[in-house]
């Protein structure tokens, strides 16, 4: 039994696969969908708002020769989950189920918001819906006879970081990363379930992060560097792959080797 996509007579790990990647209007997201259209899938791609970044993530799967949709809405609601569930599947019989939406309280207006209102946002957006997502497209795949769900924790939340944003983030992204485990015992031997845990990635909030950040990311690494979102996507890539079929109910780091420098942030977290 094939709990994966076959590759086909195209030579594509993924030809023929029909692949959903929540949060895919730019960064670790988008760079996702467009490595997985290179390896020959089509991909629903879902953004909470951004529709010119889903548009243009759209362009880059088409330009692959796949076909690419764009699905819009806030997965804080449970009934927008619901909706993103059964308008994938009406859309394809989707294989491969990727998790990555996560809210954003480092930026922008959220950044000004107090910790528990950080903390109920992220929790409904990185967690709830990571598991309702996870149970019900892992249900729909498992009654198919095959799938993968990939979902996204942090290297940190194993380990633990000081500040504001090390609790909040270790607290949600290790609720994920144990729920995938669990998951995929709920799940098998239809359905893989795994985790990818990346360090420090440049992202939208490591572009304009202070000097100290810049140096910490580097200086936590073994390579000394930050990692980008093609490096999260090419590995997420192959545990979607079959490639990758004995791969189950494990978190992966992705982040180059983690050291332990800093015990504490400068001013704020």
């Amino acid at each position: 039994m094939s709990h994966t996509p076959t590759q086909d007579r195209s030579g594509l790990p993924l030809a023929g696969a029909a692949a959903v990647v929540t949060g895919a209007a730019s960064g670790i997201g988008q760079a996702i969908a467009c490595e997985l259209a290179a390896a020959g899938a089509d991909v629903l791609v879902h953004t909470r708002a951004n529709r010119s970044g889903g548009e243009h993530t759209v362009q880059l799967v088409q330009q692959q020769g796949r076909q690419a949709t764009l699905w819009l809405g806030d997965l804080a609601d449970p009934r927008v989950q619901d909706q993103l569930v059964q308008a994938a599947f009406d859309w394809k019989p989707v294989q491969i189920w990727i998790n990555n939406a996560g809210a954003d309280v480092l930026t922008g207006p959220r950044r000004q918001w107090s910790f528990e209102e950080k903390l109920q946002h992220l929790w409904q957006v990185d967690v709830v819906a990571t598991v309702r997502l996870t149970r019900a497209a892992g249900a729909r795949m498992k009654q198919r006879g095959r799938g993968v769900v990939l979902n996204i924790g942090w290297d940190q939340a194993a380990t633990g970081m000081a500040g504001d944003s090390g609790e909040l983030f270790a607290t949600v992204k290790g609720a994920v990363m144990a729920f995938t485990r669990s998951a995929a015992m709920s799940l098998a031997p239809q359905v893989r379930v795994n985790c990818l845990a990346p360090g420090w990635i440049r992202t939208a909030w490591g572009e304009q992060a202070s000097e100290f950040w810049q140096q910490r990311a580097q200086q936590e690494c073994l390579l000394q560097r930050w990692g980008t979102p093609e490096d999260v996507a090419r590995v997420a890539r192959f545990l979607v792959s079959p490639e990758a079929q004995f791969i189950n109910a494990q978190v992966i780091a992705v982040n180059g080797g983690f050291r332990p420098h800093f015990s504490a942030s400068p001013g704020q977290s």
